[in-house]
């Protein structure tokens, strides 16, 4: 009874455990880190899938071009953020009105002012990003954000331009 009322003796030094469960944890995290570095960055991937891809200027781009038909659909929003900036919710279709099956698409969209002034553009991957291809007569959906506006812009227009293309042989 004598020994259970005495202080203990307290350890010093470093909890085996803890510096083991540590160890592994940051091992753990350095082998996720060192995985995700040999990904290759969007950039990359997206060069990746353009290659080979025909550009303006080329004669089959302007073949293959004249069959994508781009408008913008009912539903353009114009929205405030906390930021004292306007986005712009934009909506559109891409129908491929030719026989070839197109599986690479890259589009520029852009707003512009009543005097044709660019005030902001995006590209945008739209095959095989957001869907793998689109065959003849088919339509694709899309809708992209465009952030930044002043409320004093003149935003007048959007438009649409194809600025890369590819074709399935």
């Amino acid at each position: 009874m004598q020994d259970f009322l005495e202080p203990k003796e307290k350890k010093k030094g470093i909890n085996k455990v803890f510096a083991a469960g540590a160890l592994l944890g940051v091992l753990a995290i350095g082998i996720v880190i060192a995985i995700l570095a040999m990904k290759p960055s969007m950039e990359e991937q997206t060069a990746n899938i353009l290659a080979g891809s025909f550009r303006e200027g080329s004669p089959e781009f302007e073949d293959l071009q004249k069959d994508i038909i781009i408008s913008t659909a009912d539903g353009t929003v114009q929205s405030p953020t906390g930021m004292g900036t306007i986005s712009m919710f934009i909506n559109g279709k891409i129908r491929n009105k030719g026989t070839k099956t197109i599986t690479v698409l890259e589009v520029n969209v852009g707003v512009v002012t009543q005097f044709n002034e660019v005030l902001k553009e995006r590209r945008i991957l739209v095959v095989p990003v957001q869907q793998s291809a689109l065959g003849p007569g088919e339509i694709i959906p899309i809708t992209l954000t465009l952030d930044g506006f002043k409320k004093e812009d003149d935003r007048a227009n959007i438009r649409w331009k194809v600025t890369a293309i590819k074709a399935a042989p």
